[in-house]
């Protein structure tokens, strides 16, 4: 007859695909019952909103089904509380890096949207610009490991990060905002970047451990679209102050924005608020004002969500002319000067 003991021993070998340790040593098993031949356990999560989780799940069965006499096994998942992750926090679950303990980096706000195209980058871009022209220390972290479009905006002939024998040196824009992305590794700029989810996030967790960011006002982090294994690395390992979401008119970005919100809800983020962007067009020629993509809902959308709205962005074809030249650091708006000044005066007082 089997024991609990042999049970878990079995369950030494189910690796959490992002943590890199066993669910074992981890605390994820709990509440083992051994009934004939029939196994039932409780693995809990860090988060039930985990992506990878129909893996641990199948792994763990496997692994207690390959025990002799074992024909059954039920596994009812649960969440951790916060005081039972941050306990794998301290136990260096999270990946702390070689240059985790020269950096000081006192805000770390992400910019979030629930689909790709709405302008995400666009507003990281230029929310790291409008500090740093206020003369705050500033970075920007391109988690978009797949899809950087980051330095594009910034360096007009390209840039390659520096290094110290202990840390990645980020690459510094004309006016000094740091910058750390995957294209900045690359030997061409469209080198496509062919990743599973856990490595994934481990390239975000080095940009954030292994570069020497140094005194930071603020990090931007700039994520992917969606709720994807990124975004969840990026949500738990890293100290967020807060997320901006990013939208457009359209009913889709405004439903795919709500999967965004309920994401950093369930892990317990701060939503600083809503930027509406591709809001509408001002004709240069007439000044008469067209929504291209049709009314804006933006406002209703922040008020269903509970979440500050920030202000709306124009389409604007000087702003496209300049990041394709890597000069968004030439741009100005009244407009987006007014939504920092609104973001800075949740974050920053």
């Amino acid at each position: 007859m089997h024991s609990t003991e042999k049970v878990q021993e079995a369950l030494k070998g189910v690796m959490d695909p992002e943590l890199q340790r066993n669910i074992v040593e981890l605390g994820m098993v709990r509440d083992i019952q051994i009934n004939g031949a029939r196994v039932s356990l409780t693995l809990a999560l860090t988060t039930l909103a985990c992506p990878l989780k129909d893996k641990i799940v199948d792994d763990a069965r496997q692994a207690v089904l390959a025990l002799d006499g074992i024909d059954e096994v039920a596994i009812e998942l649960a969440e951790m509380t916060d005081e039972e992750r941050a306990r794998i926090s301290s136990e260096g679950q999270t990946y702390s890096g070689q240059a985790a303990h020269l950096n000081h980096i006192h805000h770390v706000i992400a910019v979030m949207s629930g689909k790709g195209g709405v302008g995400k980058s666009l507003v990281s871009g230029l929310l790291a610009v409008a500090l740093r022209r206020k003369g705050m220390q500033v970075g920007v972290l391109d988690a978009d490991i797949t899809g950087p479009s980051i330095p594009k905006m910034f360096f007009p002939n390209g840039a390659r990060p520096g290094a110290t024998p202990a840390a990645i040196l980020p690459a510094q824009s004309q006016s000094g905002v740091k910058i750390m992305s995957i294209n900045l590794l690359l030997e061409r700029e469209d080198q496509a970047v062919i990743w599973r989810g856990p490595l994934i996030g481990g390239a975000i967790q080095q940009f954030w451990g292994d570069v020497l960011w140094g005194e930071l006002d603020c990090l931007i982090v700039d994520l992917p679209p969606g709720t994807s294994d990124a975004s969840l690395t990026v949500m738990q390992s890293l100290p967020l102050n807060g997320v901006v979401l990013v939208t457009s008119p359209q009913d889709l970005a405004g439903m795919v924005v709500r999967k965004a919100a309920q994401m950093a809800q369930q892990l317990n983020k701060p939503i600083l608020g809503l930027v509406e962007n591709l809001s509408y067009f001002v004709c240069p020629d007439t000044g008469k004002r067209y929504d291209i993509f049709g009314p804006s809902h933006a406002d209703e959308v922040a008020l269903r969500l509970g979440v500050p709205f920030l202000g709306r962005l124009p389409i604007d074809s000087q702003i496209a002319e300049l990041c394709d030249q890597g000069k968004i650091e030439d741009y100005a708006s009244e407009v987006f000067a007014t939504i920092v000044e609104r973001l800075v005066e949740k974050v920053f007082t």
